[in-house]
């Protein structure tokens, strides 16, 4: 099995030497990850959501493309957030896969992935049921996220 820890070790290593300050350590991926998903998750759930649903044709276009232009970048935070919370754990010689807080990390990161390859395939060619199951696996992805945040607290106030 892949020893993440192992792994990550010589690039965790090369942060350590930085000094930088434990509170920044502990709590800055959090901090971060929180204002991704408050911040960008909620505009791009409501921005989908508000595309499928708004009787007014042009709310409707103007929300489908504020949804496109920012699904991307908070893929893309998320990503780089999930990559940076790995390093923290292990900075802080802590284990990486024994926490509910990883694994729910990780199903996000596969919700998304699916509903971003979803949506690259143009929803199979614009089929009402892959659009359906876009706006059904996205808000799936942002409710895990409420609860990967309860376990991140729990295992940040227990480190």
């Amino acid at each position: 099995m892949v020893n993440l820890s192992e792994i990550l070790e010589p690039i965790a290593s090369q942060f350590r030497s930085l000094g930088i300050p434990e509170p920044i350590t502990h709590w800055g991926h959090p901090v971060m990850m929180g204002i991704v998903v408050v911040a960008m998750g909620s505009f791009v759930g409501y921005t989908g959501w508000q595309g499928r649903l708004a009787t007014d044709k042009d709310v409707a276009i103007k929300s489908r493309s504020d949804h496109r232009k920012l699904a991307p970048w908070m893929f893309l935070f998320i990503a780089l957030g999930y990559t940076g919370g790995l390093l923290s754990l292990v900075i802080q010689h802590q284990p990486v896969m024994e926490s509910p807080h990883f694994w729910t990390g990780s199903t996000i990161i596969v919700l998304l992935t699916v509903n971003s390859l979803i949506s690259l395939t143009g929803f199979g060619g614009d089929k009402l049921a892959l659009r359906a199951v876009h706006a059904y696996l996205g808000t799936t992805a942002l409710a895990v996220m409420v609860l990967h945040a309860a376990f991140g607290l729990k295992l940040g106030l227990s480190i």
